[in-house]
């Protein structure tokens, strides 16, 4: 049963591979691989776009620290100046713990601006390749549609296509159908010649009465034209009967007439 079931199932691959072969436009599946690799592109510009944003707001926070360290140091000149030392000390503190955020502020920065020139490369190669992909899908779409238009019109032409195949089986058939009844009746029109066959069209008994009619028929028509045509002769050139025994035995011999 395994065996048969395994069977079955491979069958209904192969018919429902055949059935999407026939379904699937190549056309249509480049332009969706296009689309797919446009929006994977997308987003990798969005990434970018995300990264070198990070990066501006270090920045801009590193600016406010660096700002603040140069704020908290003139302060603390002043301080000293003003002979007062503890809030000088105080300043400088504060000024060291800044530093040190601008420190880790600016090993952010190197991260995100080498993230940010990786993105970069990444999605300006990403982007040649998609634009490569776009020129030969573009071909590879027109070389479909002269190929897919030439075997139309060979189709056409040859009458190889489905519609036209099924035209030409059609005809194909009534041409031997024709044939047949053709030859049919050629062989019932030489058995009934033959007299194998009697033609049903005639009354029945009939045939040989008929055929003495008109054998009688044709007798009469020589005869008459025969005396026609003795008729027509002169009386010189007209032929002498022929007389019975009977008729020269009557008549007298040249004795008798002497």
């Amino acid at each position: 049963m395994t065996s048969i079931a395994n069977r079955i199932a491979t069958l209904f691959r192969i018919k429902a591979d055949k059935a999407l072969d026939r379904a699937e436009d190549p056309r249509e599946v480049l332009d969706y691989s296009y689309e797919q690799q446009r929006e994977m592109l997308q987003r990798v510009r969005r990434g970018v776009a995300d990264v070198a944003t990070s990066r501006k707001r270090v920045e801009l926070q590193a600016t406010q620290l660096q700002q603040s360290a140069q704020k908290l140091r003139t302060q603390a000149q002043q301080a000293l100046a003003a002979g007062r030392e503890e809030l000088a000390r105080e300043a400088l503190t504060r000024r060291t713990g800044v530093a040190a955020q601008i420190t880790d502020l600016e090993g952010q920065l190197t991260s995100l601006r080498e993230q940010e020139e990786k993105l970069t490369l990444a999605a300006q190669r990403l982007e040649a390749k998609v634009d490569a992909f776009r020129t030969r899908k573009e071909t590879i779409k027109a070389g479909y549609t002269a190929a897919e238009a030439q075997t139309r019109i060979t189709e056409a032409v040859t009458g190889i296509g489905e519609e036209l195949g099924d035209v030409g089986l059609a005809m194909q058939r009534a041409q031997d159908k024709t044939e047949q009844l053709q030859a049919r009746a050629g062989a019932l029109d030489e058995l009934i010649a033959s007299g194998a066959l009697e033609d049903a069209t005639l009354p029945t008994g009939q045939d040989d009465i008929q055929a003495e009619l008109d054998r009688v028929s044709a007798g009469s028509d020589v005869e008459a034209e025969l005396a026609r045509m003795k008729a027509r002769l002169p009386a010189a050139a007209a032929p002498a009967a022929v007389e019975s025994p009977a008729a020269s035995k009557d008549r007298p011999g040249p004795e008798a007439t002497s």
